[in-house]
């Protein structure tokens, strides 16, 4: 049986007449007849009424029809599909990104795009260290990760920049460089106890905050080493020491923590990143890529 024999098969019994349901088709009367018997022969059932002005379904050609159209409908909405899925607006996609990186406006901004231009694409997200992210994405784990990196230790993986972002100083409320306003010198820090975050929290942003303060003349005293950047800042909040954090997270905590913008001379940056692991043409992960590679 072959989808056609549904085809012929539906025509008829809505026409309830052979020429005209070979008309439907576009097919002459006498094969349509045919293929109508074939399908009889091959069902080993008889579907049909004939007389000689009028075909009617009868009772199993009924059951057969309720069937028949249930069949096309599945086979359809098989190939619309198979079409999407090539065209990469149907499947899933791994999404990882740290709780620092989560807060940057760009984040929600891109993942809300790429809901409402994908409403068929599942999207399965998660939060993790850097490191945990990079090594799942290594690991094929994860599709893509926002993380505050670069991926240069990881030559396997692809990176999109998504541009710096300045450094800040967080200070307990209270304490007596929270009183100004003005951008702070970072050689200010220099006998500050820290709170620090681990390397795995970020590769590569601690090589940059250690190659700023040493500019600046010191080298940070930590007191306190925590797993993820909120941490730190909620140590600090406590009055447990010192940090520097990226400035998007200013709103985290503002009612006992204190950000100060540092000098233009000791400013520095760290990365907003759109990590990747290979991307196959049409799949989801690349529609994800094009929105963020879009002029």
């Amino acid at each position: 049986m072959e989808l056609r024999h549904l085809r012929y098969f539906i025509a008829v019994a809505q026409e309830q007449h052979m020429t005209r349901a070979a008309q439907r088709l576009g097919i002459q009367q006498p094969p349509l007849s045919q293929q109508i018997q074939d399908l009889e022969r091959e069902l080993s059932v008889q579907l049909f009424e004939r007389s000689p002005r009028r075909i009617r379904l009868n009772t199993a050609g009924q059951v057969f029809l309720e069937d028949a159209r249930k069949l096309l409908e599945q086979v359809e909405t098989a190939v619309e599909r198979v079409r999407q899925t090539a065209r990469g607006e149907l499947g899933s996609i791994r999404l990882g990104y740290t709780s620092s990186a989560a807060i940057h406006d760009r984040v929600p901004q891109v993942i809300r795009v790429f809901r409402e231009r994908y409403p068929l694409i599942d999207l399965h997200v998660q939060e993790n260290t850097t490191r945990d992210l990079l090594d799942a994405l290594q690991a094929r784990q994860l599709d893509a990760a926002f993380v505050r990196s670069t991926t240069e230790r990881y030559p396997d993986l692809q990176a999109i920049d998504l541009g710096g972002e300045p450094m800040v100083a967080a200070l307990p409320q209270g304490h007596r460089l929270a009183l100004g306003t003005a951008p702070l010198a970072l050689s200010e820090l220099a006998h500050e106890p820290f709170v620090a975050y681990r390397r795995a929290d970020g590769p590569g942003i601690q090589d940059v905050l250690m190659a700023a303060c040493r500019r600046a003349g010191f080298v940070p005293r930590a007191v306190e080493t925590v797993p993820r950047m909120l941490s730190a800042l909620t140590m600090v909040a406590a009055g447990r020491g010192v940090s520097l954090v990226p400035a998007s997270l200013r709103v985290v905590l503002s009612d006992s923590v204190h950000y100060r913008t540092l000098e233009a001379a000791d400013s520095f940056s760290v990365p907003l990143t759109l990590a990747h692991g290979p991307v196959q043409p049409g799949s989801p992960l690349s529609r994800l890529v094009g929105i963020l590679r879009a002029p």
